[in-house]
Order: C-alpha cells, then structure tokens, then sequence
C-alpha cells in the first residue's frame, strides 16, 4: 500500500471584478508585455484586460494597458504612432542587433555631429524594412525570435513603415554612444534602424538601450510601475487608471441627446450635421457618458465599437 502524500495547501481563489479603463504601464527592462500585464490584471483583480502591442523584454516604458470597456479600443493605441528614445553604440555589429548577443563585427568609429544628422536625415520618410529574426513577429505560428534562437534564418517580407522625425539628444563620443529620438509609425523596428544607421556611418552599430515614451497621445509622463501598483491600496490604483476613451482622445467629439443615445447604442444609424470623419467619439447626454467609436458618411453616424448598456452605467458610476 502506497504511503499517503500529504496534500497541498488550497490557495483561495482571488475573485475577478469588473473594471474599466486604461492603465499607463512603465515596463521595466527583462519583463515580457504579456508577463507585465498579469502582473497588473492580478494586482487589480481584474476579470478582462489586454495590452496594446508588444514591447520588446529588452525595452522599457510606455505599455498602455487596457482592462474591460478598454479593451474594445486597443486596436487603436496598437495602430498609433509610437515614439521612443534609442541608444546606440556605434562601432559594434551584434548578433540580433542589440546588446544581447554576441560581437560579430568591430570597427573603428571616425564620425562628425554633421555625419551622423546627414546619416539620421537618409533615413527619415517611408520606407521599406526587413523585420530582423529576433523579433515577435510569426511564421507559421511561431516567433522569429524562436527560429533565431535554433541558428534557423526565414525569410522575411518587407514591410512599408515611416519615420516621421529623429532627434539626435545626445552623443558620446568616447564611448561612441549616440541617443536618438525617433517618432515613427507602428512596426517600425528600432533595431533595424540602428543598424542601418551604423553602416551609413560605415562603422556598424546595434541597439545598446530602448525605451517607449509615447503612443498616440498617450504619454510617458503620465505612466506608473509595477512596484508602485503593489504599494498602493485598490482604491489608489482605481483612482490611477485613464478612461477607456482616452486612447481616443485625438478624436473628434460627437454629443447626442438622450434619445438618439439609446437608438446609437443599438446599432442605428444617426443624422448628424457634421462633416465626414473616419473616426469619432461619441458621448450621450450630460452627465457625458462615452457611448463608442463610429465614423460619418454623408451625414451618417455609423458606430463601429460600441460600449453595452451596462459598460456605459459603470462608467458613470466612477
């Protein structure tokens, strides 16, 4: 007869709750976005909540974290456009592009300030990037990175991308290290840009740091870290989280009485007289409750995402 095992402590079962909102995550460096958003859904024992688009575990910063009604717009803060300051040590080609892996390439670093604004300015527009294999990006259901890690190369179409603006904040010119800012469109990969910059210097360079400080109009500033949610009581983290408009705060604003409220949150279409917009925010009656997003077309309003009747009265209540 087998010896009885003693049994495991059942560890009570934390309940979910409803909450809505956006959450302005600052990621630290090493953590996953998918392990960053756990951790913040159990500190707010939330029953519904996704992030808006991968950071990198070697990145830090801005991940927007969307918990219930938000979650409907996440789309939105993943298409925006993304800012972020990059540090890149010139004179170093490495595996993966970044500090990571290994050297494969060293060469002597003899550039100007005015060479390297001339080598930032080639690289400002569209254009076309070849997503580099340590990346998140899929093939055949499984990430590049996954591949790169089995010494395995896949081919990898390029994609259309823009950089709208790169700053140059600082360079270091012992240490060869140049820190850029750089506002671009999503799936811009960073990385890449480094590199292509190092070898239009002519000395190679990979990406030694990266931080996201702004998506859409979201900034930063405003963004709160994981350390600090632990600290604080449930009420303060609740007091801390952004309405789920917020990641549509760069839309125009549509206002509709009580009636036309209630016919807008069942799917009908609505006369308004404003000008055709791609996208709108729509708000019901005073006190302003956020209704959904929808566009106009000839006069029409047309919802798009729109929140349930029992999202809109939970908002109202906060």
């Amino acid at each position: 007869m087998k010896p009885l095992m003693p049994s495991t402590p059942h560890r009570p079962r934390v309940p979910r709750r409803a909450v809505h909102g956006v959450l302005l995550l600052d990621k630290p460096v090493g953590l996953s976005s998918n392990d960053a958003l756990q951790k913040a859904k159990r500190l707010f024992r939330a029953e519904k909540a996704g992030h808006t688009g991968t950071l990198d575990p070697m990145a830090s910063g801005l991940l927007p974290l969307c918990f219930g009604a938000a979650t409907k717009f996440s789309q939105v803060s993943l298409d925006a456009d993304k800012c972020y300051v990059a540090q890149l040590r010139l004179g170093q080609r490495r595996v993966g592009g970044d500090m990571e892996g290994e050297v494969i390439d060293e060469r002597p670093v003899h550039v100007s300030p005015v060479a390297i604004e001339q080598a930032c300015e080639r690289f400002k527009g569209p254009q076309s990037q070849v997503p580099p294999m340590h990346s998140a990006l899929k093939k055949d259901g499984k990430p590049l990175y996954e591949y790169a890690r089995q010494g395995i190369e896949v081919e990898r179409a390029p994609r259309q991308v823009t950089i709208h603006d790169i700053v140059i904040t600082d360079w270091q010119d012992e240490a060869h290290l140049l820190t850029l800012t750089v506002r671009c469109s999503k799936g811009t990969y960073i990385r890449t840009l480094a590199e292509d910059i190092g070898e239009a210097l002519g000395c190679g360079a990979h990406l030694a740091g990266l931080r996201r400080v702004g998506s859409g109009p979201l900034d930063i500033a405003q963004a709160v870290t994981l350390e600090t949610l632990a600290e604080w009581t449930e009420e303060q983290r609740d007091a801390h989280l952004m309405p789920p408009d917020a990641l549509v705060a760069d839309w125009p604003a549509i206002r509709l009485a009580a009636e036309e409220a209630g016919r807008f949150l069942s799917g009908l279409r609505r006369r308004v007289a404003q000008a055709d917009a791609p996208a709108v925010r729509v708000y019901g009656p005073e006190p302003a409750a956020f209704l959904g997003g929808a566009h106009i077309t000839a006069g029409e309003l047309i919802a798009d995402r729109l929140l349930s009747p029992t999202e809109v009265q939970a908002l109202l209540t906060l």
